[in-house]
């Protein structure tokens, strides 16, 4: 039997840009070469509708009630096969970028801090950080969806392509 290869096993992500106003929602995480920044969201469950798995992650990470939001907007998908460290092989990662709206009421009782589960049975602390999205392609944004934000005429504006390019170890290096 051979090995599998890299990117045989495919994930499906779901990422939230919560806007209040201009301002959307990301959440940096620090590391020790640096920071980066990720829209709350995370991978779909097996047999979890796309929607589902979006309200489920949004609530976990923000403290964010899906019902509290203007309904979720597939803005964009991004494909990703990216090497990164670790014993595992790398997965293709398929993103789905949703974006909705909230008034400023509902901003001020979601979450600062959001806490990922690390293999080890810890916790990696991320700031909730709200940016203008204006200034999303000036950040080191994962996946690579800052410029196709920034892009964005007003919040609410249809995006000029649903298809981003892929994010491949040509153009992105595992932070």
């Amino acid at each position: 039997m051979t090995d599998p290869a890299p990117f045989s096993r495919v994930k499906i992500r779901t990422g939230g840009l919560v806007f209040c106003g201009e301002d959307i929602a990301l959440i940096r995480r620090d590391r020790p070469n640096g920071s980066h920044y990720t829209p709350p969201g995370g991978n779909v469950n097996p047999g979890e509708d796309l929607l589902d798995a979006l309200r489920r992650e949004l609530a976990e990470e923000l403290q964010l009630n899906l019902d509290d939001a203007t309904p979720p907007e597939l803005c964009w998908i991004q494909d990703q096969r990216v090497t990164r460290p670790g014993p595992t092989l790398p997965p293709r990662k398929i993103h789905m970028i949703f974006r909705c709206h909230i008034t400023p009421e509902i901003r001020v009782r979601l979450a600062t801090i959001e806490y990922d589960d690390l293999p080890d049975g810890g916790s990696e602390p991320g700031l909730i950080e709200w940016v203008n999205y204006r200034e999303a392609e000036l950040l080191p944004l994962f996946p690579l969806i800052g410029t196709a934000i920034s892009a964005l005429p007003t919040p609410d504006a249809p995006p000029r392509e649903l298809l981003l390019p892929p994010v491949t170890d040509q153009n992105y290096t595992w932070v």
